[in-house]
């Protein structure tokens, strides 16, 4: 149990880039263990059991040329034909091949089938020259038949060393194979267990690369969708790594519960200053100054800096494991933060509202997914039209929520923007659920007495913002039940 502790506390000390060094040596040398021990096995059970074989079959070899050319010379003997004499030639370069092919290593054969081969050689070129002086003999010569009976013995004497010798290899060849059959049975169990222990060594590596790599990513992940949700107070990511990764964590854990409660304050702080000024809240003057100040302590509480460059990383580290979609959703939530938090600005070009709307549609597509699209329709020009700061995204976001999330099929949001003579026309419209003509009305008149608490924060505060920004303004909903609701915003463009 100590041993564990000590290799996992070194393993979670160990740099991002070192483990993976260590996961893919040990995947080598797994691989490399796994064709070793194959090569093995093959050259156990095939490699020695084929040179047994092969052994055998010279041998065998052998037996059967000498037992074909004694026939064949005793045929060609007798009738001396032509057919005869071209069969016995083939014969005799058969037996001479076999011979030479037997094999002739001492440390490989042994003493005995050494002494037997050598034996055979000699006596065949003795034979063989005998053979070839009988054959040129003719039959009147006087000596004729004692050397033809001469060659005959010879023939008898090498068939017995040729079966001696098949007797001596068969014999050499079952001592090897009794030898290793023990060990041959053995092999299957083996090559079993060898398998399950690479098969859970290979489970402990990825187990352990998923414990500490990918599991802390996925749950980063999860987190920052959450807070893209505004909810701050999700439970803190936990890691006992002490690699960058760990630093990330928990450098992620103290941003997320420090924004939490500095945006808890100032809810605090925002419903206190509700009940102490409610008259003075009515005015629009002072409604304006309290929303610059909230931003404003807002701006002030929260590094950006830390914030962004935390996002940043994790992006990193979701680029490091291949999770693109993961690293192009942090950089898309990045991007609405740092839009939200650096611009000091009541307005902005449009194509920098626009940018907000794509970044933040991105995110609720990657939620979605296809139940969801929009389109946008810009008849301007969006680098010199300007528009109230951070003013599409909420109607946006209104839209999603109250409009297409609670219709099972979901829909489209549609964006159109154009201008005549000196006034700017924006309209934001969806397909989903729409409201009839009593809820409506209802929250025109809740607008109009600017109750934020059933109208929402979003189309309370652009509501109040425009009016408050520009005299000759107008914002107008329009929503039929079942198909859908438009907003339509009108503005002066000076």
């Amino acid at each position: 149990m100590q041993v564990r502790e000590k290799i996992k506390a070194t393993w979670q000390a160990l740099t991002i880039k070192k483990k993976i060094a260590a996961f893919t040596g040990m995947v080598f040398l797994i691989i490399s263990l796994s064709v070793m021990f194959d090569i093995w096995v093959v050259e156990f059970s095939l490699i020695d059991f084929n040179g047994i074989l092969q052994d055998n079959a010279k041998s065998s070899e052998l037996v059967q040329a000498l037992e074909s050319e004694q026939e064949l010379f005793e045929n060609y003997m007798k009738s001396n034909s032509e057919e005869e004499r071209i069969a016995l030639g083939a014969a005799m370069q058969r037996t001479y091949d076999a011979v030479y092919n037997l094999p002739f290593s001492y440390n490989e054969i042994g003493e005995v089938r050494y002494a037997k081969t050598w034996s055979i050689r000699n006596s065949y070129e003795v034979y063989r020259q005998r053979r070839d002086a009988v054959l040129l003999l003719d039959e009147s010569e006087p000596d004729y038949i004692g050397k033809l009976y001469e060659v005959y013995g010879m023939q008898r004497y090498l068939q017995e060393y040729a079966n001696t010798l098949m007797t001596y290899t068969i014999e050499a060849g079952n001592s090897v194979y009794q030898e290793r059959v023990p060990t041959l049975i053995r092999v299957p169990i083996a090559v079993i267990l060898f398998g399950i222990i690479l098969f859970w060594g290979m489970l402990k590596l990825a187990k352990l690369m998923n414990s500490t790599i990918i599991s802390p990513v996925m749950e980063l992940v999860a987190a920052s969708q959450k807070i893209a949700t505004n909810d701050f107070f999700v439970e803190d990511v936990k890691v006992e790594n002490k690699d960058e990764l760990g630093e990330l964590v928990r450098a992620f854990n103290k941003m997320k519960y420090a924004t939490g409660e500095y945006i808890l304050a100032l809810e605090e702080k925002r419903k206190t200053l509700d009940l102490l000024h409610e008259e003075e809240l009515e005015k629009l003057e002072t409604e304006k100054r309290l929303e610059m100040i909230k931003l404003e302590l807002l701006k002030s509480q929260i590094n950006p800096h830390f914030l962004f460059n935390t996002l940043n990383v994790i992006g990193g580290m979701a680029n490091l494991e291949d999770a693109h979609t993961t690293e192009k959703m942090i950089k898309a939530l990045s991007s609405l933060f740092r839009y939200n938090l650096k611009t000091p600005e009541v307005e902005i070009a449009l194509v920098r509202e626009l940018k907000v709307v794509e970044n933040y549609m991105y995110l609720q597509q990657m939620r979605f997914g296809e139940r969801i699209s929009y389109e946008v329709n810009s008849e301007v020009n969006e680098e010199l039209v300007v528009v109230p700061t951070f003013t599409f995204q909420p109607l946006v976001e209104n839209a999603i929520i109250h409009g297409l999330s609670p219709k099972e099929a979901g829909g489209r949001i549609r964006i159109h923007i154009w201008k005549r003579e000196q006034r700017l026309f924006i309209t934001i419209g969806d397909d989903g659920i729409g409201m009839d003509e009593g809820q409506l009305t209802h929250l025109r008149e809740q607008l109009r007495q600017g109750e934020e608490g059933h109208t929402g924060i979003g189309l309370g505060n652009i509501y109040r913002r425009i009016h408050a920004m520009y005299e000759d303004s107008s914002v107008q909903i329009y929503s039929k039940k079942n198909a859908g609701t438009v907003i339509r915003i009108e503005i002066p463009q000076n």
